[in-house]
């Protein structure tokens, strides 16, 4: 059986065998899940009502839910994906930091590599509007389960508790970029339409708090696939970790990061650290069957010329010289003359001609929560501690343990560490460089337009328009 359902001008996407529309409602968007109908062997084509949700009954059948829980991991990776798409956060601000050059002509993505962003840049809005589509999805599910009365108690635990894990996820990517955001938790569209945004330490509290109540809703829930595409409990507590780290409760990044350094092993072949059984693995996105990651399609250099990215010469130089993630992890391509040789991330290595996907695009991983207690326990004074965690990064790359034996001697360490192992993943760099407050400073040496006010992106001059409660506008836009 296989529903789908036209939706407001937005080409028709599936998950699995069901589709469900978007309709386009005053900057936010509504979702409508489409109705699975037991027995049905035809396509059934509906035209919902614009600006109306439609939700009495959607979350009676299981299946229908995992059809909406299926639609926000789509949205998540495909190609104007915030998170994994060709648009997305690695690329982007790959080229806003200092981690790629960018050899395109996008006139959005230009304006990212030259520090010369606009509020009119539709990237930024594109990115504003699907994260709130996003969120949107996450509340219609949670305002839907908490009213079904033909779900088991199971059921309903395990699609609020991933529903809720989404909305923090994303808030926690929208206020990274554009700082004081709304956290919208309600389906009313109309009041999101005039909300007001929230102080970044407000957001990141909401943030906690849809964590803190995921990870009970999903206590001892198994997904039934072993590759790590469903959000459980471990997955919550990897971005509770992150969170703790960039609010800096140190003694609770060390405790989230210290049982999922337990259940998720390191993966040593630093050549199998990316594909998709990995056991360092915490969460990943599926691509579609028989595709491979956006991350590589990206980024794989096949010809030069004809590349879009290229990893800058501060990056590449920023490796120790026997660093065996340079052998592993960074390829290089030349021009036919062998005139210029450029590098490029390598991490993934399927090109797309595979008719199995042998990759998927990894969002959290067990190394980055080895760096996070690193960091914990440095500001916590446990030097020795800090030094073990740190090493067992090193020491999987070749390289010997660090000589880093002061507070602020391993917080140098960590930082570069992380520059070499989380480089081109998901934008760490870039975040990196904000919460430390480093930014100014390093891009400042790299980037002729750099400005100060460049640590934040702009409220998307659209949704200003649309709702004067969103001003004021972010410094220097």
């Amino acid at each position: 059986m296989k529903i789908v359902i036209n939706y407001s001008n937005k080409p028709r996407r599936s998950i699995g065998s069901v589709t469900h529309p978007v309709i386009m409602a005053s900057g936010f968007v509504l979702v409508l899940f489409g109705l699975l109908l037991s027995g049905c062997s035809e396509f059934v084509e509906v035209d919902p009502p614009r600006n109306t949700l439609v939700s009495e009954t959607v979350f009676e059948d299981p299946l229908t839910l995992e059809s909406a829980l299926a639609d926000l991991y789509y949205s998540m990776r495909e190609q104007q994906g915030l998170v994994s798409g060709t648009f997305g956060l690695t690329p982007a601000m790959g080229i806003y930091s200092d981690e790629l050059e960018y050899y395109g002509f996008n006139a959005d993505f230009l304006q990212l590599y030259n520090h010369n962003v606009v509020a009119a840049n539709d990237l930024i809005m594109a990115w504003w509007r699907q994260a709130y589509d996003l969120v949107y999805g996450a509340n219609a599910i949670i305002a839907g389960v908490e009213n079904s009365s033909d779900l088991s108690t199971m059921e309903k635990n395990r699609a609020m508790g991933q529903a809720l894990f989404v909305r923090a996820y994303i808030h926690s990517v929208l206020v990274s970029l554009y700082g004081d955001v709304p956290y919208i938790t309600k389906t009313d569209y109309l009041e999101n339409n005039r909300i007001s945004r929230m102080p970044e330490a407000e957001v990141y509290g909401k943030i906690i708090a849809d964590l803190k109540e995921a990870i009970v809703l999903l206590d001892g829930f198994e997904p039934v696939a072993h590759e790590r595409v469903v959000p459980d409990r471990y997955v919550a507590l990897a971005l509770l970790s992150r969170i703790y780290l960039y609010v800096e409760n140190w003694e609770m990044a060390e405790e989230m990061a210290t049982e999922l350094i337990s259940a998720f092993p390191l993966e040593f072949d630093l050549d199998r650290t990316f594909l998709k059984d990995s056991p360092e693995t915490i969460w990943q996105l599926k691509p579609e069957v028989g595709n491979n990651t956006k991350e590589a399609a990206q980024l794989i250099i096949l010809t030069v010329p004809g590349q879009n990215y290229a990893l800058t010469d501060a990056l590449f130089g920023a490796f120790e010289a026997d660093d065996l993630r340079l052998e592993h992890w960074v390829a290089s391509a030349s021009d036919a003359d062998e005139t210029l040789t450029l590098y490029y991330a390598h991490k993934y290595k399927a090109d797309g001609n595979e008719t199995t996907s042998l990759e998927y695009s990894i969002l959290f991983r067990s190394a980055e929560q080895h760096l996070i207690r690193a960091e914990a326990r440095a500001h916590l004074e446990n030097i020795v501690g800090a030094q073990t965690d740190l090493n067992s990064i090193r020491n999987r790359a070749g390289l010997s343990e660090t000589s880093a034996s002061t507070t602020n001697e391993l917080l140098e360490a960590i930082m570069q560490e992380r520059r070499v192992e989380l480089f081109t993943e998901q934008g760490h760099r870039w975040f990196d460089l904000k919460r430390t407050e480093r930014a100014n400073a390093v891009m400042g040496s790299q980037k002729t337009n750099w400005k100060a006010t460049d640590v934040l992106l702009p409220i998307p001059e659209a949704e200003l328009d649309i709702n004067p409660n969103l001003l004021p506008q972010n410094t220097g836009y």
